[in-house]
């Protein structure tokens, strides 16, 4: 992490004052526990940047753990994409990269460990099993200003809610007959204390453990288990987890009650947790299941869509893991909701794809220039990146006929319009001087080619008796240059919330403008960009190369930010 941003929020102070203490046994471990059931969108890598980078910050480490308590939405796809991307986003978990991944945990691999805790609880009286339905359950739980009711199952005795227990795990009963819960505080007024569900029945197959259970521990029971188990020190959630903090601190104390903490350094590891700010970003959804109806019904093309929030949709896209990192610093970290502007992560962006991008000329709207006074063809060398000379430069062809943006040409220009138009000069881009004559035009009217002459002593770009040109545009060559599929990606959503209206209506806000295509021309040295490549096509924006070639042959490029915002950070 950055840690002038960061040097002085909560959670490293925390953190501090427990390493001071000598809580931490001599290192820090906190871990990231992503659920496999969908991708990582940006809103977890915030997550990963803290989690990841509060333990590099100490010198601790960081355990990779996937929260696969929920067999019937799992799968490795998701998993194997969980870490690719957070090895992309520059992290990587304990022991990662030495074969042996001691830093990577599943859950499910600690379900024989959590069910004998669960058998525990029961005999020592901390757990019954309950039938209630979850009607029901609702009704005696009641509301927070007053105490709920005792399910008539709360004083049923070890032995029995034992037997239970066994025949649920047995497959003796169908999905919501049974479940198992904590006995602690009916009174409480955290609503999440009043004998919260920490098993359950689900009759599904498990994607690693096939049908070897039909019971799940729920996430509020797994977690402490895992942290205390493998020797967290400090666990970091997002805010909505606060009022399921005291369920925490009252698994991990019956864990201290069953002599099951972790010892470290002469020192006994009680993990902790802590809450901050989730982050939230205008004009997209965050939420997993609604990602996953946008891809289930076509609205885009997968998961990595670069329109997408997602990790894989932002790499695709361009965006690069400095820039995301960086954008999450400077959301920093607090205890307070709030919505971050995309434009800002833009602005990340474009800020170090300015510093590292390649600049090539592509032109998005051709028209065509033909340059009547030039015979046969010159070579055009510039900067692979003007502010930085170590990139070299390259060399490209310039002929009789070139292609402009059509942009760049007005029949009939106001005042301010400094490019190309009837009788005035134009400078192109590194070649020289042009001055256009006359034009083709169609019979709708519309201008096909564009016709004048060049100024023979202007090679290089400067008038020979020293008159000056306002206007410099780009080009490509006709007879060398490739066409490309241009995607020209904007924002998902119309509405700065798309959930404004609830959930089931946010489809309604969808962009129909979100993706436009079109035919372009390029250098020829773009038709052999790598994947994943990053360029500033000059005067037009960042692009990247998609690596999937279009079903004509051309190389496919993803806008990935417009050159120029107004945005202006703090």
């Amino acid at each position: 992490m950055n840690e002038s941003d960061t040097s002085r929020h909560f959670l490293r102070q925390w953190i501090e004052k427990d390493v001071a203490e000598g809580k931490t046994g001599g290192k820090v471990v906190t871990r990231f526990p992503p659920e496999p059931n969908g991708y990582i969108h940006i809103g977890h890598a915030k997550a990963v940047c803290v989690d990841f980078g509060m333990a590099k910050l100490f010198d601790g480490e960081c355990h990779l753990r996937l929260d696969d308590t929920n067999p019937a939405k799992e799968s490795d796809e998701y998993a194997e994409n969980i870490k690719r991307d957070i090895r992309w986003l520059g992290f990587q978990w304990a022991g990662e990269g030495d074969g042996v991944e001691p830093g990577f945990y599943n859950a499910s691999n600690m379900f024989d460990k959590m069910y004998e805790i669960a058998e525990k609880l029961i005999e020592k009286g901390y757990a019954y099993c309950c039938n209630l339905t979850q009607e029901e359950w609702k009704e005696y739980r009641g509301v927070p200003e007053k105490p709920g009711r005792p399910s008539p199952n709360r004083e049923t005795s070890p032995e029995r809610n034992l037997e239970i227990f066994r025949e649920m795990k047995a497959g003796k009963y169908a999905d919501g007959e049974w479940c198992l819960r904590a006995k602690i505080d009916m009174a409480s007024p955290n609503i999440h204390f009043r004998d919260p569900v920490i098993y359950r029945i689900r009759h599904a197959s498990h994607y690693h453990l096939g049908d070897k259970w039909c019971i799940y521990p729920m996430y509020d029971f797994a977690h402490p288990i895992e942290d205390a188990l493998e020797g967290v020190t400090h666990s970091m959630c997002t805010l909505e987890f606060e009022v399921h903090r005291p369920l925490y601190d009252w698994v991990v104390d019956r864990l201290d009650e069953f002599g099951m903490l972790v010892e470290r350094g002469g020192v006994k590891i009680r993990p902790q947790q802590r809450e901050f700010a989730r982050l939230n970003i205008t004009y997209t959804v965050m939420s997993k299941r609604l990602l996953l109806k946008l891809v289930e019904e076509g609205r885009v093309s997968g998961w990595d869509d670069p329109r997408m929030p997602t990790v894989c949709g932002m790499r695709r896209r361009g965006y690069t893991p400095g820039a995301i990192r960086e954008f999450c610093d400077r959301v920093g970290i607090s205890k307070v909701e709030s919505e971050s502007d995309p434009a800002l992560l833009e602005w990340c962006v474009r800020e170090e794809l300015n510093k590292t991008a390649l600049r090539r000329m592509a032109v998005l709207d051709p028209v065509k220039v033909v340059i009547d006074n030039f015979e046969g063809t010159r070579e055009v060398e510039l900067p692979n990146n003007p502010i930085d000379e170590s990139q070299g430069t390259r060399k490209i062809v310039f002929g009789k006929e070139i292609w402009i943006e059509r942009s760049d040409f007005q029949e009939e220009p106001d005042k301010k319009f400094f490019r190309m138009a009837p009788g005035k000069e134009v400078r192109l881009r590194g070649a020289c001087i042009f001055k256009c004559n006359s034009v083709v035009k169609d019979d709708t009217g519309k201008v096909q080619e564009i016709h004048g002459t060049w100024d023979e002593n202007s090679w290089g770009g400067n008038a020979a008796d020293g008159r000056k040109i306002k206007g410099t545009i780009h080009w490509v060559d006709c007879a060398t240059g490739k066409k490309a599929r241009i995607c020209l990606y904007d924002r998902l959503f119309t509405e700065k919330d798309p959930l404004k209206d609830g959930p089931e209506r946010y489809l309604e806000y969808l962009n129909k403008d979100s993706l436009k295509e079109v035919e372009g021309f390029v250098e020829p040295l773009l038709d052999e960009a790598a994947q994943g490549q990053s360029f500033q096509f000059e005067r037009i924006g960042y692009f990247v190369a998609d690596g999937r070639v279009s079903a004509s042959g051309q190389a496919v490029f993803n806008r990935t930010v417009t050159l120029k915002d107004s945005y202006k950070p703090a």
